[in-house]
Formats: structure tokens, sequence, C-alpha cells
């Protein structure tokens, strides 16, 4: 495989493999929310109320919005490793919060020992694509090393794009 057609698959793949993961979790969000709260809550009670109930305010209008937003954000990430030849610390770091935030759609799944949206495609799409990515760049000489504190500013920066995603998509929706 050239280094150019590497690249796009390796890069723009990023933003192909999210749009089929939150495909998924278009389709069964919301709805899964407001069935299961009420279940999740008799059996997380340990989780504050406050948690429960900004998860149970978002609608579908919502969640639609918040991931055109996050599209955005992936495909920044994208279109900034590709430019870079996958250099880049934000399409890198986008391919490992990616990577880890399926294996927290599949802890999920395991904490609720049933299916969660993306719980599907975390381990037939995501997780796997994260992997290739990962070792494709290593191939190719450009992955940075793999360090925890790195782990954990990706998962902070995923958990941290969703919530900026769901704000603006809760500006954009009208939603309250």
């Amino acid at each position: 495989m050239s280094d150019d057609r590497m690249n796009a698959t390796v890069t723009y793949g990023l933003l192909a493999a999210w749009a089929l993961h939150d495909l998924e979790e278009l389709a069964t969000g919301p709805r899964w929310i407001r069935r299961n709260v009420p279940l999740l809550r008799k059996r997380f009670p340990q989780v504050p109320e406050r948690v429960w109930r900004a998860v149970e305010s978002v609608d579908q209008r919502e969640f639609t919005a918040a991931v055109g937003v996050m599209a955005a954000i992936v495909g920044a990430a994208a279109v900034a490793g590709h430019r870079t030849g996958g250099r880049s610390a934000f399409y890198q770091g986008a391919v490992d919060g990616f990577g880890l935030h399926g294996l927290v759609h599949i802890a999920q799944a395991a904490a609720v020992r049933g299916y969660t949206p993306g719980s599907v495609t975390s381990p037939l799409i995501v997780v796997p694509f994260a992997l290739w990515a990962r070792g494709r760049l290593r191939r190719g000489g450009v992955l940075r090393p793999a360090r925890a504190r790195n782990a954990a500013a990706g998962l902070a920066v995923a958990a941290g794009a969703t919530a900026v995603a769901h704000l603006v998509g809760r500006r954009i929706s009208g939603t309250r």
C-alpha cells in the first residue's frame, strides 16, 4: 500500500470508524436511556441524582446535534492527521481517546450485564481500528510513545469533547 494511501486510510479511517460507531449510538442512545435509567437508578444508588437527571434530559434532537459537533471534532483530528502524515498529536490523541472510549463502552455493558449504546461497535470497530491505526503509525515511524499519562489525557479529552458536544448540542437543539 502506498504511503499516501496508507496515510489516508489510517487518518480518514478514524472518521469512518467513528461514523459507524456513532450511527449505532444515534439509533439506540436516547431510547435506551429513557427505557433503562429508572432501572439503573435502582441498581446503582451511589450515583448522584443530578447525574441521572442530566442523562435523562438528553433528547434525540440534542443527541443528534451533539453527534454533529463531535463529527466536526473527529473530522478536524482526521484532517490534522492526514496533513501531518499521522504525526499530529491531536490526531494520535484522538485515535487513543477513541479506542479507550470503546473500552469504556465495553465496561459499561459489562457493568449493566447487557447492551448499552455503542457496545456492539466498540469491540468490532472502535478498539480494532485504534489498535490497527496505532500499529500502522508505529510501522511508519510516527507513533508517539504510549504512556499512562497520555492514556489518561486521551480519556479526559474524549470526555471533555463529549461534554462540549452536548453543551453545544443543547444550544443548537434548543433543549433545556
